[in-house]
């Protein structure tokens, strides 16, 4: 039987390079999907996540990518697009991703079907921001890019009922909402790395 992923890699710490697990935790809170799917917030675990990519025969991701194109713009990579390994950088996690995928390759583990749906960030350089309005509004155009993906595989997909009670995928501190409004203002709180080392530099 066919193990499908589908994984939301990024930092959330970092503006638009949270869009990944944004993204998949929307999916979360939207759809259920059949016991063969699992949903993972990958965060920037790199190749700590080995494991559910090679035990995996289909891989959904989402992440925030350097296209070189207009900030916002969604972009779908499958199967032989999605590069195992290259000389430039399109992501903060290729190189890492890449080596997951390289690492399956060479064992011969490698998923059967990868597709990757990226967004061109706005903003990255602001610790402690949140996901940009225009990054913001692309979640539920990539949410639907999954779901046609995910049933073109043959998954089972429902929608959730209003009301329905979701287990977060990641601690509820990090949660869209609870993020955004528990933490600190921009004026509060430095936002271009960490004041104590900033300090030194001076």
């Amino acid at each position: 039987m066919k193990k499908i992923l589908v994984l939301g890699v990024g930092n959330v710490l970092w503006a638009d390079e949270g869009f990944g697990v944004r993204a998949v935790e929307a999916l979360h809170a939207s759809y259920r999907f059949d016991e063969r799917v699992t949903l993972m917030d990958g965060g920037t675990q790199g190749l700590a996540l080995y494991p559910y990519l090679m035990g995996s025969s289909h891989v959904l991701v989402f992440d925030a990518i350097d296209f070189r194109l207009p900030p916002t713009t969604l972009k779908v990579l499958r199967d032989a697009e999605v590069p195992v390994h290259c000389a430039t950088k399109i992501s903060p996690h290729q190189t890492t991703l890449s080596e997951v995928l390289a690492h399956a390759y060479l064992l011969g583990a490698e998923p059967e079907k990868i597709t990757v749906i990226g967004v061109q960030p706005e903003t990255l350089d602001d610790f402690g921001g949140s996901l940009r309005d225009g990054v913001k509004k692309r979640i539920p155009e990539a949410i639907a890019l999954a779901v046609e993906e995910l049933t073109g595989w043959g998954v089972s997909v429902a929608k959730r009922g209003d009301g329905e009670f979701v287990s977060p995928l990641n601690a509820q501190a990090l949660m869209l909402e609870t993020y955004e409004n528990e933490r600190p203002s921009e004026a509060t709180a430095c936002r271009v790395g960490d004041e104590r080392v900033l300090s030194m530099r001076k």
